[in-house]
């Protein structure tokens, strides 16, 4: 069983059971989004000591607690599972993720760079269609799920792909990715 040497930030108990289902690792529990002062000093203490990898369910809260924990603890990495693989009769969690799933979000983990040097402007994603098409959501999810960064509105991609360190060579990869499906279905 692949074992994780961070400690793992989930937001509930059965998504703490369902990262222990696919890999062998310690877990930090937040407790939903209502983020306490002493879970944030647990999570400050783990990375100083051990690393943390930030792994919320791929919604508003679960974002809402990644924005929190990450600005609070710099220097975090972050896991990301797609929507649709976290999704069962309507609810959205890593607790409904299949173990292969997790182990994929955990082996493609992004460390967050702290100061960053912005590789990509907000003009380029402007003019990308990333922002104000009807296609732009559908756009970023695609190429959020290639580049292993999780879904956002168009400025929280944006962030995201300087945050996380995205190189040039990954963002053709996946844009010439995207591009071929689109051409294949017929889509623009």
């Amino acid at each position: 069983m692949m074992k994780i040497k961070e400690v793992i930030v989930v937001e509930g108990l059965h998504d703490k059971i369902a990262i222990e289902r696919a890999v062998e690792a310690d877990c930090l529990i937040s407790g939903g989004s209502a983020v306490s002062e002493s879970f944030l000093k647990q999570v400050e203490r783990a990375q100083r000591e051990r690393g943390v990898i930030i792994f919320t369910d791929p919604d508003y809260p679960g974002e809402r607690i990644r924005k929190i924990v990450a600005k609070r603890v710099p220097g975090c990495k972050h896991a990301f599972l797609p929507k649709e693989e976290a999704m069962e009769n309507g609810d959205i969690g890593i607790e409904n993720a299949s173990p292969e799933s997790i182990r994929r979000a955990l082996e493609a983990v992004r460390t967050e760079w702290a100061g960053a040097e912005e590789q990509f402007s907000w003009l380029e994603i402007q003019q990308l269609g990333l922002t104000g098409l009807p296609n732009s959501a559908e756009l970023r999810d695609q190429l959020g799920r290639i580049l292993g960064i999780g879904h956002g509105n168009a400025k929280t991609f944006w962030k995201k792909l300087n945050m996380l360190g995205i190189t040039r060579a990954e963002w053709e990869a996946a844009w010439n990715q995207v591009e071929t499906a689109h051409s294949n279905t017929g889509k623009n």
